[in-house]
């Protein structure tokens, strides 16, 4: 266990050796390569480029370069990630064999590898990170040192301000202070509902009783939310430090973290960090000689995606099937084993170290009226900045889809944008303009959820879509409750037999009461949202179920039942590809000559599409 005074001398050493990643002007001639080790560019081989690095670094004797790896930088569609500073130079797509050439040009010559330097979307050539514009309307704060710090050093973390939070709270802060401007904030859950996150310490704190809990909800099971794993593989101590401050609040001793098992980076890291704080006595009996002892476990998850939902998890956590309970009692007056708890997801937890350091007062200052702060979103789908993403609530969503992911590929037009995963809204071009925050989101149909942000272009059918979610949450439903269990399956069927061109108008109906009647019904949070995108779809996408239903068509061609594969006579070459990877020999053509499709024989798996070199064939929506 060390001193405060250990401490402050370690996160002064080490502020030292690694200022020069904040300040780019930076007078040194030592070199850091800051390589990103987040799940997506570990993928694409990250770990085999820091060897590589670290390799040719020893054999040519380079002492004055050190080598770290680093969580997300966010931009994820160009990774592996490469950023030397203090000249904060970004190399995109590395790969192993490019290492050598960046450290005989770059580390030794001092001059950039120009043909690695990231491309922005509008082809020009971008030599530093703060340059691109996927940058440029971004504020980073639970993403603050994610792509700036070893996540597996705790003193990286200390030089970056880590644990002064901690510090500050048990000095100098009574639990009741700290609730309070939790409350002053306005930082409301980030996990879905947005539940003010004051108001839920402050309920856990008024409860009696022998022992409490705090609980970390690290489930994140929305397709395409990659958010919460992000922020673990990337600054695990942030979590560490905000539960050990929630726990002082309202008078916790033991924090759990329940984390997807699917997230072996994100486990190794917390475990690691664990340790580290308990070596540092940040985590454990008396901490740092206060009166406040805190410790913190880590618990699987199976993948399960209900038990996200906070009481399920709770189950979980002790040992027995997911499922939900009836609330109330909620969990701040009855939870973990029958005692008060406290759960908040990662993202909320992130926001509650800076919170404390900068004042409520500078946190309430950034957002809007009534959504504080910023969000993290996993920006995927049909756009051409894949990644990470965090900007101020009341940001628009045409500014995070065009001016942050750069727009839609290819030159197709938007369509859609997902929000809020299985149980968000799809929120059609009509709305583009609509500010990112809880209130806007819930009065256009759509709600913020744990921050999963798909976007979709115009190829994509909006039934199909409906249906691969409802799908989803039938394969996911705990069972316990009879709207989701059989109410979601019945949607789903109702819905292939609209893809299928087999429904009637009443029956669309019916889909419709159904929709409505689960939502006010379920149990839980996992049923009562599950309608959703088959309602946002109804609101702004109809034309396409009656276009479905009462011409049997798909014109996004989709629906295999409704569409058929086409060879533009105009377009073929007659170079037999098509035919030679058809796997039910469908196609019919000579060498040189136009080709044709059996339509009796053709499966509509789309292989031909997707080998035809010049884009001659394509899915037509009807029969």
């Amino acid at each position: 266990m060390k001193t405060w005074e250990e401490i402050e001398a370690i996160r002064t050493k080490t502020y030292q050796e690694i200022e020069l990643r904040k300040n780019t002007n930076a007078d040194t001639r030592e070199k850091h390569i800051l390589i990103c080790h987040g799940t997506g560019c570990t993928s694409s081989k990250s770990p085999e480029i820091l060897q590589e690095f670290r390799k040719i670094l020893e054999e040519k004797h380079i002492e004055n370069v050190k080598v770290i790896m680093t969580g997300c930088f966010g931009l994820c569609a160009k990774g592996p990630i490469v950023i030397i500073r203090p000249e904060d130079v970004f190399y995109a797509m590395v790969k192993p064999e490019d290492v050598r050439e960046i450290v005989e040009t770059h580390i030794e010559q001092g001059q950039i590898v120009d043909r690695l330097l990231c491309q922005d979307v509008d082809g020009s050539k971008v030599k530093t990170l703060d340059e691109l514009n996927f940058y440029k309307k971004q504020k980073r704060i639970v993403l603050k040192n994610c792509g700036m710090i070893n996540p597996e050093n705790i003193d990286e973390y200390l030089a970056f301000d880590g644990y002064r939070a901690l510090e500050k709270v048990l000095r100098e802060m009574s639990p009741e202070e700290v609730i309070a401007q939790m409350s002053a904030s306005g930082l409301r859950g980030r996990g879905g509902a947005g539940f003010p996150t004051g108001k839920k310490w402050e309920l856990t704190a008024q409860e009696q009783a022998d022992q409490k809990y705090v609980v970390c909800n690290a489930d994140e099971g929305d397709p395409g939310a990659f958010m919460d794993r992000s922020i673990l593989e990337g600054d695990p101590h942030t979590v560490l430090e905000a539960m050990t401050i929630a726990g002082y609040a309202i008078g916790a001793t033991k924090g759990y973290i329940y984390v997807r098992a699917e997230y072996p980076i994100a486990v190794h890291r917390l475990t690691i960090a664990i340790q580290q704080a308990r070596e540092y006595g940040l985590l454990g009996e008396n901490i740092l000689g206060s009166n406040h002892s805190f410790d913190i476990e880590i618990r699987l998850g199976a993948g399960a995606f209900v038990c996200g939902e906070e009481t399920a998890l709770l189950e979980s956590i002790e040992g027995r099937r997911g499922q939900p309970r009836v609330k109330p009692p909620f969990p701040a007056q009855k939870g973990l084993w029958g005692k008060p708890t406290l759960i908040n997801n990662v993202e909320t937890y992130a926001n509650v170290t800076q919170i404390i350091l900068k004042g409520a007062e500078w946190f309430s200052s950034i957002g809007t009226e009534n959504s504080k702060g910023t969000k993290v979103f996993a920006l995927g789908g049909n756009v051409q900045n894949i990644g990470l993403v965090e900007v101020p609530m009341g940001t628009t969503l045409r500014e995070i889809v065009y001016d942050i992911g750069g727009g839609i590929p290819n030159g197709r037009a938007f369509k859609a944008a997902q929000t809020g995963g299985p149980s968000g809204g799809c929120i059609p071009k009509e709305h583009l303009d609509t500010p990112i925050d809880y209130e806007s989101l819930k009065q256009i149909g759509s709600m913020m959820g744990s921050g999963g942000l798909i976007v979709m272009d115009d190829t994509k059918c909006m039934v199909n879509l409906a249906k691969f979610y409802i799908e989803f949450t039938v394969d996911e439903s705990c069972g316990k409750c009879t709207p989701c269990r059989i109410g979601t399956k019945r949607m789903h069927e109702m819905l292939t037999k609209i893809c299928e061109g087999k429904a009637t108008l009443e029956e669309l109906d019916e889909l419709e009461a159904l929709a409505i009647n689960i939502a006010k019904t379920a149990i839980c949070g996992l049923g009562q949202s599950a309608p959703n995108p088959v309602l946002s779809t109804l609101k702004y996408f109809r034309e396409e179920y009656l276009e479905h239903i009462k011409y049997k068509q798909c014109s996004a061609g989709e629906c295999k039942a409704l569409t058929n594969i086409w060879i533009d006579p105009e377009l073929c070459r007659g170079c037999g590809l098509c035919k030679r990877n058809c796997p039910v020999g469908a196609i019919e053509g000579e060498p040189a000559n136009k080709h044709q499709i059996e339509k009796e024989k053709c499966i509509k798996c789309g292989t031909c599409i997707a080998k035809c070199p010049f884009h001659a064939i394509s899915a037509k929506g009807g029969k």
